[in-house]
């Protein structure tokens, strides 16, 4: 039979249909987009993801994928990124000398460009030429060209950051996306037709310029620009110290594993966060009434050891911190209030007993001794073994958890004995100008490695729960972080090549047949940038030590 005409068995939405082999993925997405709210952007077929532009090759299972789906959502963005430079170089010209994707803001993306001055009238022009790219429906063709042509090409582009990416990569082929003759690298998979990119808008923000691109809850509609001062500036300020440490991306790290003493590396990437922690303490004590230092952070951020080092910063300028964790103000586990789906909710501020907390910390700043409880999380209650606390002049409480920075956990206290701290793994570190590392996945990483040593799971549990976890940052930590007095970013230049060593067997684990098997694969493809790095080097007070262990701290 001609391979052309033979027909393959699929399954799409517990149905079973034949197709002839070869068929594009475009003609099935069609076929099926009546049955979906949104634009089907991408396929899975049999637990991988495949752009639109490809053929059905294999017989088996076929998910469509929409821009309210996570992969296809970022899809969007990521696509979105590419029609912004496309337009700026229709635009601009040759006259743009750099163009640097620094990080998230709002729902979109901010960028730098060098070589022309940055105004309105150079922004509504660029968006302008978005929308007629967009109206005109074109493809976004993916190629793929040897590695070495790559490294070439993009060195005859003045892109340093791509070739030197490259030039650390084992694959002997690179994919290049086009756009109206723009070529360009990008991380991840891409929409394959400008027509899908309906909805965005240009902002000129400070020296550069937001890209504000669709919410994942609203794929078609862009939401007005909320851009958050206090998270730009500490974001801002990582990238100047990956710069002062010379990496600011990863084909610079790998340079640096290959031809540096990477001892010296780490110990300087570790003194530099070091020495945000003593300008933290310095800044606490020279308030002068603060006696509770709150502390709160989305998960993996590292805030136990942050809250231990900070506390030998206060110990060695002659205060006397103590640490208290939140969780032990947790109600009875028979008391925690309930999700829709009858979970215990144990991050909503009700699983803590909030007026139980207020009335020991107005207790204590009035010069009481109170008996400070502990929770024993095999019972699933509260208990008292004869902890007793009074504050003196030198005391602080240095208190950590979800809730520390919304006010009803704090209501009682004056505001002047308060010194609010908002800790996260904001990751300073770039695949390249143009493709961002999501510091999410910074995190989840994070996250995968002491979940597994700590708790005995597996990747595909952690990874299963982490959108759960996501939800509960974004209804209980994020609206409350720019209340922050200060923003301390957790994250390490150098520590994804550490971890890495940590992970990749983990997420190895994760058959194909499992729902977590499309993000496993993802976080596998973007490790495999990375050379490893060894951890022997890594300070035992190190924050990483947190999720890989061997630290000097009780957590």
């Amino acid at each position: 039979m001609d391979e052309k005409k033979a027909m393959l068995t699929v399954t799409i939405n517990d149905k079973c249909y034949e197709y002839p082999k070869g068929t594009p993925l475009e003609d099935l997405a069609r076929a099926f987009q009546a049955a979906y709210d949104h634009d089907i952007v991408l396929v899975k077929v049999n637990g991988i993801v495949k752009e639109l532009h490809e053929v059905l090759e294999d017989a088996g299972v076929l998910q469509f994928m929409t821009t309210a789906d996570p992969v296809g959502h970022r899809a969007y963005k990521r696509s979105g990124s590419m029609l912004f430079m496309a337009a700026l170089r229709d635009v601009a010209g040759d006259a743009v000398s750099r163009v640097i994707n620094h990080f998230s803001v709002g729902y979109g993306f901010y960028y730098s460009v060098a070589g022309v001055e940055v105004t309105d009238e150079l922004v509504a022009k660029v968006e302008e030429r978005m929308k007629a790219l967009a109206a005109e429906g074109l493809p976004i063709r993916k190629t793929f060209i040897r590695t070495e042509q790559a490294i070439a090409l993009f060195e005859s582009l003045h892109q340093p950051d791509k070739a030197d990416l490259f030039r650390t990569r084992l694959a002997s082929r690179v994919h290049i996306y086009e756009l109206n003759g723009y070529e360009d690298y990008y991380y991840g998979v891409m929409l394959h037709n400008t027509s899908f990119l309906k909805a965005f808008k240009l902002y000129h923000y400070r020296d550069g310029i937001v890209l504000q691109l669709p919410p994942i809850e609203t794929p078609e509609a862009v939401t007005p620009l909320d851009v958050q001062e206090k998270l730009f500036d500490a974001q801002m300020d990582g990238e100047k110290q990956s710069d002062i440490l010379g990496i600011p991306n990863i084909g610079a790290l790998n340079q640096a594993v290959v031809g540096r003493d990477t001892r010296e590396l780490i110990l300087m990437a570790e003194a530099v966060q070091e020495s945000r922690i003593a300008e933290l303490a310095q800044s606490i004590i020279a308030r002068g009434t603060v006696k509770f230092v709150m502390i709160a952070g989305p998960s993996s951020s590292g805030k136990t050891t942050f809250s231990q080092r900070l506390c030998i910063q206060l110990m060695s300028r002659g205060y006397k911190p103590h640490y208290i964790g939140l969780d032990n103000y947790f109600v009875n586990r028979a008391d925690t209030p309930l999700l829709p789906n009858g979970q215990k909710d144990f991050e909503s501020l009700r699983a803590i007993d909030v007026a139980g907390f207020n009335r020991d910390m107005a207790a204590l700043l009035q010069g009481e001794t109170v008996e400070m409880p502990y929770y024993d999380f095999i019972k699933g209650e509260r208990v008292y073994r004869g902890d007793f606390l009074t504050l003196g002049d030198e005391d602080l409480l240095v208190i950590e958890g979800i809730h520390g920075l919304n006010e009803k956990m704090s209501e009682s206290l004056p505001s002047e004995s308060k010194y609010k701290v908002y800790i996260s793994a904001l990751t300073q570190l770039n695949v390249d100008d143009h493709n961002r590392i999501r510091s999410n996945d910074g995190r989840l990483i994070r996250r995968i490695i002491r979940d597994n040593r700590t708790r005995g799971h597996n990747a595909s549990q952690t990874i299963a729960m982490w959108p759960a976890v996501r939800k509960g940052e974004e209804n209980n930590i994020f609206p409350f972080e720019e209340s922050a007095d200060f923003i301390f970013n957790s994250a390490l230049p150098y520590e994804l090549a550490v971890l890495k060593q940590y992970v990749q067997p983990l997420l190895f684990g994760v058959p194909v047949e499992d729902p977590s098997y499309t993000e496993a694969r993802r976080l596998l493809k973007f490790l495999d940038y990375f050379i490893g790095l060894p951890e022997v080097d890594v300070p035992t007070n190190s924050i990483l030590r947190e999720f890989i262990g061997g630290g000097c701290f009780h957590l």
